[in-house]
């Protein structure tokens, strides 16, 4: 009889002890599958922050379009105005060619110009004469004047070809930047379409997660409460302390020793971007790169096209943070942003605005070219 109860009470002792490392291990995958679970929770807020951003990056692209658009129209009606005023100035150069054409022929035919003496000897009395005399002096004065207005008509005319040229240039110009703006949209539509499937997949997985943490809070409860049957058939002492694992805190990222630039950047991180800004109230890319040393004293140009030749080029082995790192878009260098280290950059990103990216996959690595330049 004693026999049977020492090894009962073994047996009970062995059972609470495996069922405790049991407990253990579940508790640790209930706490690993809460800590999922939050992580989870984490990206589907910047999933959904992302696609918001997206989407008013696009409505801002589409009210950009618009607007380079109506611009474009305006500027090929002053164009037209332009052309029309020409087309009547070149027609009444012409027609004072002609009138001095035919005057110099009357004056070839005459003998050439008419002088005072042939004046004085053809006159018939004083009054003739004096007659003569003002007529030439008319005559003269009138071809003066023709010959000014010329003159003048040929420089309005050269002017408003200046124009005309300036205002192709400038709508050759605008139709870049709306071809630009027009791939980035299709590029972030794109983008934007791929987030939602991203949040779809994260919406189930996490729906998967609690799933799984019911089943397991299940089958901690009934584990439990075996131990404790176990332990009062047995009448014996617990079979061991069970230890309970705690979720350990996410580690806390590197600053590094960043440039005074790039230090700047990371207070504005998730300012929107705005083409053409230059300010924390809004970026475009080189405007942030422009401003971003501009904290630090550095003057350096505040457009891709300027940047692209600023201070010296490196190869991409030895970039270094601080270093400007340029990406072909929708032209080649059409976007710009300051190395940080670890493969990232910080830069204004028309779909996310201040942020930094990830350039050794995806997008940004596919659109890298290797480009860096050192500005010190």
């Amino acid at each position: 009889m004693s026999s049977t109860f020492l090894t009962g009470t073994a047996y009970a002792e062995r059972s609470a002890s495996q069922i405790s490392d049991e407990r253990s291990e579940i508790k640790a995958d209930l706490s690993d599958a809460e800590a999922k679970i939050a992580d989870a929770l984490v990206d589907l807020k910047d999933l959904e922050k992302q696609i918001n951003q997206v989407d008013d990056a696009l409505a801002e692209n589409e009210k950009q379009m618009k607007e380079t658009k109506d611009k474009i129209a305006s500027t090929k009606k002053e164009v037209d105005k332009l052309e029309k005023e020409i087309v009547k100035l070149e027609a009444e150069i012409e027609k004072r060619y002609e009138i001095l054409r035919n005057r110099i022929v009357s004056y070839q035919q005459s003998g050439g110009d008419i002088s005072y003496l042939e004046v004085i000897f053809g006159s018939k009395d004083f009054g003739d004469f004096i007659s003569r005399v003002s007529a030439v002096s008319k005559i003269a004065d009138s071809d003066t004047d023709l010959m000014k207005q010329q003159e003048e008509a040929k420089a309005e005319l050269e002017e408003k070809q200046d124009k005309v040229k300036k205002k192709l240039n400038g709508l050759k110009d605008m139709k870049v930047e709306l071809e630009g703006m027009q791939s980035l949209i299709v590029e972030q539509r794109k983008q934007n379409e791929k987030k939602k499937e991203e949040l779809k997949d994260k919406v189930q997985d996490l729906k998967d997660l609690k799933a799984e943490l019911k089943v397991k809070d299940s089958n901690l409860a009934a584990i439990q409460a075996e131990v404790n049957r176990s332990v009062a058939a047995s009448k014996s002492s617990d079979g061991g302390k069970l230890t309970q694992l705690s979720s350990k805190a996410p580690a806390k990222a590197s600053s590094g020793s960043l440039s005074t630039a790039i230090n700047a950047g990371y207070k504005y991180l998730g300012v929107p971007y705005v083409w053409g800004g230059g300010s924390p109230s809004g970026f475009d890319c080189s405007g942030f790169v422009s401003w971003a040393f501009a904290q630090a004293g550095i003057s350096i140009p505040s457009s891709t096209a300027g940047l692209q030749y600023t201070g010296s080029k490196v190869s991409y082995s030895n970039i270094q943070p601080g270093d400007l790192v340029f990406f072909n878009t929708y032209k080649t260098n059409g976007h710009v942003g300051i190395y940080v280290g670890g493969g990232k950059f910080i830069g204004s990103q028309n779909s996310t605005g201040l942020a930094v990216a990830d350039m050794t996959s995806g997008y940004w690595k596919n659109h890298f070219a290797g480009h860096v330049r050192r500005v010190r």
